[in-house]
């Protein structure tokens, strides 16, 4: 395939081409009020590019301007147990190890403040989140915490509001400039050499290796590895301190410090990429039959007349019925299952399904739930059986 643009990461490699879908929505999580809506949302390409010198890989077709985060932009995991577990272990494991105690933390994209709220109230510590989706009414933070949301973007300027950790959480990969932004978080730290920051970002090599494309869609336009992270941090002006994988190795982390000595592309090296092209090979062998196994998996359920959804209405659900041509709820998946009541009664985006709630199933009894995450599916599997469902459970 073709080379793309000059690589946003390390400003120097050239993105080569090696995957590429057409016509996907280009918002997986805003909500759809109606069906009409939902299925003729607005459409974008990818076309992801792999660039050999730092490792990243990046919608080269990208177009930040198609999207609206607002109050409309419903992305929390909150409302499932599994995902509230691993929050506050997080939350408790990164308070121990940096001594966030007292503190001011600083979220970039923090939501609907549910993280920000657990590091200010399990400190306990002070609190700046920036998101334009933050919803007032929904504000989690406990009575008397010292928090203030923004529904902003952050950007250069509030450069002036400091904090002793800087937390970044599922937003850079959001982000199609990756080092110019990180160039404005270290500036804005300027010489507070002690403070910490940490991001969270998908993690791109378990995809490709679990051949997941559910798991790439249009609002992510940028994919890391640990050493294009790493990568980036170091050629920004930061000492990398740790890099570690969790949730099931989903997510990839980094905690990092403004470094104090001779910083940028000298000092950020170059990326081993034999292992990570090998997992892209894999992923370009095997996409295709992974969708077709899906395709046919629920073409033949549907011609014996048994039902099935989808569990998981996000990013990962409307991937998934897009890449397998499910439009409508005459494709063999009427409804799509989620805990979160916010979504309840919208529509998905591209593909046109009716989101329900678990109870809905009582009366609907599918015979087969394809469940985005298998992290969630213990937490499922509970939940049919408390309602005396026989529904067979399999994940993607």
């Amino acid at each position: 395939m073709p080379h793309g643009k000059t690589c946003p990461n390390c400003e120097q490699g050239d993105l080569k081409v090696f995957f590429d879908v057409k016509s996907v929505p280009v918002h997986s999580v805003l909500l759809m009020p109606t069906r009409e809506i939902a299925m003729g949302f607005p459409r974008g390409d990818i076309a992801l590019g792999y660039c050999a010198k730092c490792g990243f890989i990046s919608n080269t077709v990208f177009d930040p301007t198609v999207h609206n985060y607002s109050a409309q932009y419903e992305e929390t995991q909150g409302f499932s147990a599994t995902f509230r577990q691993f929050h506050r272990k997080l939350a408790a494991e990164l308070i121990e190890k940096y001594g966030l105690r007292g503190e001011k933390v600083i979220e970039i994209g923090c939501g609907k403040g549910e993280f920000l709220s657990l590091l200010c109230e399990m400190g306990p510590n002070s609190g700046v989140g920036f998101d334009p989706a933050f919803v007032s009414d929904r504000n989690p933070a406990p009575e008397g915490a010292e928090i203030e949301f923004v529904t902003d973007f952050y950007g250069e300027k509030y450069s002036q509001v400091h904090g002793d950790f800087v937390c970044c959480k599922m937003t850079l990969e959001h982000i199609p400039d990756t080092a110019r932004f990180l160039r404005t978080v270290r500036r804005s730290m300027g010489d507070r050499f002690d403070s910490v920051v940490f991001f969270q970002v998908p993690d791109m090599p378990r995809v490709l290796q679990d051949v997941a494309f559910w798991d790439i869609y249009y609002e992510h336009c940028s994919y890391f590895s640990a050493e294009s992270l790493s990568y980036l941090f170091r050629d920004t002006g930061f000492d990398v301190l740790e890099v570690w994988t969790d949730y099931g190795d989903q997510y990839l982390m980094i905690a990092a410090r403004p470094s104090r000595g001779a910083t940028g592309r000298s000092a950020a090296g170059t990326a081993n990429g034999k292992d990570l092209t090998a997992k892209i090979a894999y992923f370009t062998e095997k996409q295709r039959a992974t969708v077709d196994f899906w395709k046919r998996k629920l073409a033949e359920l549907r011609n014996r007349g048994e039902r099935a959804v989808v569990w998981g209405s996000g990013s990962k659900g409307v991937a998934f019925l897009t890449a397998l041509g499910l439009n409508g709820p005459e494709s063999g998946v009427e409804y799509v299952v989620d805990i979160n009541p916010f979504r309840v009664g919208k529509f998905m985006a591209g593909a046109g399904q009716e989101i329900v709630s678990p109870a809905f199933l009582k009366e609907y009894r599918p015979d087969l739930a394809v469940v985005m995450n298998p992290i969630y599916c213990p937490e499922i599997e509970a939940e049919l059986l408390e309602m005396g469902l026989g529904t067979e459970v399999v994940s993607v």
